[in-house]
């Protein structure tokens, strides 16, 4: 059995963590979910599903993590054993496994569209550096039509798109391969103070330049009518579950690494907190550029891809804004990739006692192999419907059909059987120790994961798979 390793301190494991949790979902989805869901309404529902379901979720995660301190699998054993509990309960973390597993080998693409568009804003602030005009917008020259197309031009092109998924997958596994300490750890001490300066440094520049007072009203001016929509409900719940990498092993991983001094719960309010500034920031980099230029912000995926590059095409420093606007993207998507890796990697090492480079490479290149497919779902095999026979996802192509599978089952399905188990079925004494928490504050916390979780995690669920039930399939708006 091999050496368990460790975060060198208390910061290194919530820079880790931050990181894990801090990725395309608070840059990409929320703001986009935000954009579709009413803006405020979504932003005050979510800000409560962080405080009531995703902290008490996480602590518990955590606490497998610390108890068994192994791979997520073999944690969740251990603690089963240790409770007297049927070694059934390790599905938590196989269903979190497989997704995230799942999550990899799709996220590595999207990543690559990212990568995609730094290089194309890197083009333009070269061009306008050679032109003397350093603080030029991007893509002059080019009609609104030409920048919206550059996506669907992307999508165009199979083989770009498998070098990009090639790089960013290999970028990936050279961070794990390096390990805890000088990988992981590494990557989060330098990487997540440099992202955390850029995202304030380009709000603050669409505050300056853009609609501040639209942004602001539209993220914390709510409808609360809106607000009580099943909808807007689910889908911030949602939101806070997938932003804080919630139910996908990831979070038992990195607490499997945790010194028995570390506080969890300090740790758990800490990490949900910096994602939490994150996404609000995010919210702040985006909506007063996109309210200034007069496009909706309802656009959804497309507000990153397409809206934002037209925005900064007629902003000042448009194409130096856009360089950093999509490093920044870049940067957050690693940190997160390299969490979903590790968590395969750690169980590959532990139940197969074998070396992290070998464990790294071989589950690296079938990542890769099985987003393929979701890759090519983009352009070559854009009529192929892989669950068509599955009620609610009959029009799914392979690249949706995988990320829905993941988000609307696979995910809270994990969250639930976590909250369950830890409400309810792990010895208490036991738990209760590894949190570290007393009196009010341990009540509270075994009040929402006992019952609010289950609660949550399930409504999530039900209207992920039939969102018929609950009669609000419109937007909101």
């Amino acid at each position: 059995m091999r050496a368990q390793s460790n975060w060198s301190s208390r910061g290194a494991f919530i820079l880790a963590a931050a990181g894990s949790a801090v990725g395309l979902g608070n840059l990409w989805r929320f703001p986009a979910e935000a954009g579709t869901h009413g803006g405020a309404a979504f932003v005050l529902v979510y800000l409560a599903c962080i405080a009531l379901i995703g902290i008490p979720l996480l602590l518990a995660e955590f606490v497998i993590g610390r108890t068994g301190r192994s791979s997520a699998v073999e944690s969740t054993l251990i603690l089963a054993r240790q409770s007297g509990a049927s070694p059934a309960w390790a599905s938590l973390a196989w269903l979190g496994m497989l997704a995230t597993f799942l999550a990899l080998s799709g996220y590595t693409i999207v990543i690559g569209w990212v990568l995609y568009f730094t290089g194309q804003f890197a083009v333009e602030f070269i061009m306008a550096v050679s032109h003397g005009d350093p603080l030029a917008g991007a893509f002059e020259g080019k009609s609104d039509r030409e920048v919206r197309g550059m996506m669907s031009g992307l999508f165009s092109g199979p083989l770009l798109l498998f070098l990009l998924h090639l790089f960013v997958s290999a970028c990936t596994a050279a961070i794990v391969l390096r390990g805890v300490r000088a990988g992981i750890e590494a990557l989060a001490r330098w990487g997540m103070p440099l992202f955390f300066a850029l995202i304030v440094a380009i709000a603050i520049y669409a505050a300056t330049v853009g609609d501040l007072a639209a942004a602001t009203k539209f993220l914390f001016a709510p409808d609360f009518n809106l607000a009580l929509q099943p909808r807007v409900i689910s889908a911030a719940l949602g939101q806070a579950f997938f932003s804080l990498a919630l139910g996908g092993a990831a979070m038992i991983t990195y607490g499997a690494y945790v010194s028995r001094e570390t506080s969890l719960p300090g740790a758990s309010v800490t990490v949900a907190g910096l994602d939490t500034f994150v996404a609000i920031i995010a919210g702040f980099a985006i909506f007063p550029i996109v309210f200034s230029v007069g496009l909706p912000p309802s656009a959804g995926p497309g507000l990153i891809f397409q809206s934002m590059p037209l925005a900064f095409q007629t902003m000042p420093a448009g194409a130096l804004i856009g360089l950093l606007f999509f490093a920044l993207f870049f940067l957050a998507g690693i940190t997160s990739s390299v969490a979903m890796l590790e968590v395969v990697v750690a169980w590959s090492c532990r139940r197969f006692d074998i070396q992290r480079k070998s464990a790294t490479i071989v589950l690296s290149a079938v990542a890769f192999c099985v987003g393929l497919p979701a890759l090519l779902s983009l352009n070559i095999l854009s009529d192929v419907r892989p669950l068509f026979f599955v009620p609610g996802f009959r029009d799914a192509s392979w690249f949706d059909a995988q990320f829905e599978l993941i988000s609307r089952l696979l995910l809270p399905l994990a969250g639930l059987i976590t909250a369950i188990f830890i409400g309810w079925i792990a010895d208490r004494k036991l738990v209760d120790e590894q949190t570290g928490l007393g009196g009010r504050n341990l009540l509270l916390w075994r009040l929402l994961v006992a019952w609010l979780c289950p609660l949550g995690l399930a409504t999530m669920l039900l209207f992920g798979m039939f969102p018929e039930l609950f009669g609000d399939a419109g937007p909101a708006s």
